[in-house]
């Protein structure tokens, strides 16, 4: 019988129930420890350089707008924390790709049941990483231009106001590409057919990339939560793969 298809918050849901298992945990204490340390370090950065930047994005407001600076200041922020949630993601992306992608390979194997890729060894995880941390460049060869636009309009005064509501949406679509490429990855899809399929879940997909950023947003949460979203994404990409 066919498995039933869910909805993008179920399916992180699901996600959350996967790596809780026994036989996962191990491949999830590489990737948290890994994000911990990313966290720790942009959160420092960001503390000693926050206030120089909020002045220098506001500095050109005139005198007789002043009333307008403390909703400019919380635009302001908001927008240094979606740049933040941006490279965090794309951070701990990076440098866990590895861990990531023998994470999705395992869960695949728990969700259908049945085990296709070859079995686990140092020497086929130390030939994951190049494939891996390349297909992480490929992502970041799409998201990196359309981020960096994004960050020009964010200081263009006036223009910069938009610029925290587009960011949230960037931020949405690019959690639903960063966490259903790796099953579409270790299965051998390439980058264009992952893309196109992606559009055509685009309502699924969304709602997966939206609970995902949602809780990426919460401080130690978000550590568990990318591990997760490997593990819902992965779930998502079978489910609705098994629908086309």
């Amino acid at each position: 019988m066919q498995a039933k298809v869910l909805t993008g918050p179920q399916y992180l849901q699901e996600g959350f129930n996967i790596i809780r298992q026994p036989g996962m945990r191990r491949f999830v204490i590489a990737p948290i420890l890994i994000n911990l340390l990313v966290f720790a370090g942009l959160i420092y950065y960001s503390i000693t350089r926050v206030h120089g930047w909020i002045d220098s994005m506001i500095s050109w407001l005139p005198d007789w707008l002043s009333w307008l600076q403390f909703i400019l200041w919380i635009l302001v922020v908001a927008l240094m924390v979606l740049i933040f949630l941006f490279t965090f993601t794309m951070l701990c992306s990076i440098i866990a790709a590895p861990f990531y992608g023998l994470l999705a390979e395992k869960v695949e194997v728990y969700v259908r049941g049945e085990d296709h890729f070859p079995p686990f060894s140092w020497g086929e995880f130390s030939a994951m990483i190049p494939r891996t941390i390349g297909r992480e460049m490929r992502k970041l060869g799409y998201f990196l231009p359309r981020a960096l636009g994004l960050l020009v309009l964010s200081f263009i005064p006036g223009v910069n106001i938009v610029a925290a509501p587009l960011w949230l949406l960037f931020n949405i679509w690019s959690m639903a590409i960063q966490y259903i490429d790796y099953p579409a990855d270790n299965n051998k899809v390439s980058w264009p057919e992952m893309l196109n399929w992606l559009q055509t879940k685009r309502m699924t997909s969304l709602s997966f990339g939206g609970i995902t950023y949602l809780l990426l947003m919460v401080p130690i949460l978000n550590l568990i939560v990318m591990p997760a979203a490997v593990a819902g994404g992965t779930v998502l990409w079978i489910r609705e793969r098994q629908t086309n």
